[in-house]
């Protein structure tokens, strides 16, 4: 077992997580030698002696062999990370952005340098998404992985329908919770469960798809009609991305709200919980269900892959190295639910086969087919402020 010094930056929420894990694991023990942060006048839980404000403090220090990279400025994540990389030290980051926006160049420069770069906590909190793909699922071909990835947006759909309150009061009910920022847009916009569809994608199928080529639908319009239609029909609302490999070595991935029934596991996935189904070519459907946010969940994440490392352990990315080169495509079609205050607006979503349609002076719906590519040019001429859309099975 390789002995391991830390050097962490930020102590947030998920590095208070991290510093309370480790003080208090049974089975693995470690020392973080110093902490970077920002703002020397901030009051800590810990002594003043642990923390430091310059990165080199950290990045010149050899007898730091680790770096946790727990900050939220991606752009400067990403200079740590790989002038860490570059120094020889192997790196724990939970930053789903920066890993996202630079998945090629970490991983050839993580190669070049021969040194570990892990990030379970970057996708899906507590679950242990990545490594089960990376050990578990390493050969066999993958049909589809979908899920519930974002537990802020979960915790806030599931207080609309539980507890009967609007949207707004649910998010700002995750706000004083600790689950969602002040400014929620990474969150409620689905940024952050698209950052998580490339990782996934990433190790699932060995694909490195671009953000931008993935139609990306949050649940800031949802209107209070949507969750009634939902409810009076048996459906949950839920922010679903997925991942499909689809015929002729193509591969498609959405991120938008999605009706779920009751026959669905994702049905009974509440509050910050995440879950994470799994469809094997040959295993069929497996289902992952863990804590999505919060301090010590994340926490845990990082811890895991701390002790990985510990055992000399790297992702091998071999269906990246070994699968056939699937190439991403937005030809597909799917079904949908689309509201709005303004029946100009849904006339500007490209549906057919139109299953049902509704409306009233204030609101109006359609359920239909719709083909993504299509969807995502209408959705980049900001029709996405006038319309709630959701996926239907």
């Amino acid at each position: 077992m390789q002995k391991l010094t830390i050097g962490l930056f930020g102590f947030g929420c998920v590095g208070q997580g991290l510093y309370f894990a480790i003080n208090n694991s049974t089975g693995f023990k470690t020392s973080i030698k110093k902490i970077i942060v920002k703002n020397k006048s901030k009051e800590r839980t810990i002594g003043k002696e642990n923390f430091f404000y310059d990165k080199w403090d950290v990045l010149l220090d050899d007898s730091i062999n680790v770096i946790v990279e727990l900050i939220d400025d991606t752009d400067e994540a990403y200079a740590i990370v790989t002038e860490a990389i570059k120094r020889g030290k192997h790196v724990v980051t939970a930053n789903k952005k920066m890993l996202a926006l630079h998945l090629k160049e970490l991983l050839a420069l993580k190669d070049q340098y021969n040194v570990s770069l892990l990030y379970e906590a970057a996708a899906c909190g507590s679950i242990p998404i990545i490594r089960t793909l990376e050990e578990y699922f390493d050969n066999e071909a993958l049909v589809k992985i979908s899920g519930i990835f974002n537990g802020t947006t979960n915790y806030i759909l599931t207080k609309t329908v539980n507890d009967g309150i609007s949207y707004e009061q649910a998010l700002k009910n995750a706000q004083a919770s600790g689950f969602a920022e002040s400014d929620p847009t990474n969150d409620v916009e689905g940024f952050d469960a698209l950052f998580k569809t490339i990782i996934i994608a990433l190790h699932g199928f060995g694909v490195i798809i671009k953000p931008d080529d993935i139609l990306r639908f949050g649940i800031r319009t949802l209107k209070q009609q949507d969750i009634d239609y939902a409810s009076r029909n048996g459906y949950k609302i839920k922010l679903v991305p997925a991942v499909s490999k689809l015929d002729n070595g193509k591969i498609n991935a959405f991120v938008m709200p999605k009706l779920t029934s009751d026959k669905s596991h994702l049905y009974k996935v509440e509050n910050e919980f995440n879950g994470v189904i799994v469809e094997g070519l040959f295993s069929g459907e497996q289902f992952f269900l863990g804590r999505g946010a919060g301090s010590h969940p994340t926490g845990a994440a990082v811890l895991s892959d701390i002790s990985a490392l510990s055992y000399g352990y790297s992702y091998e990315n071999k269906k990246l190295i070994q699968q056939e080169k699937l190439v991403f495509t937005n030809e597909v079609s799917i079904k949908i639910f689309v509201s709005s205050d303004t029946k100009k607006s849904l006339d500007k979503i490209p549906l057919n086969n139109i299953e049902e349609s509704f409306e009233t002076k204030d609101y109006f719906y359609r359920i239909g087919e719709v083909n993504v590519g299509e969807l995502k040019k209408v959705m980049e001429k900001d029709i996405r402020e006038l319309v709630f859309l959701a996926a239907i099975d």
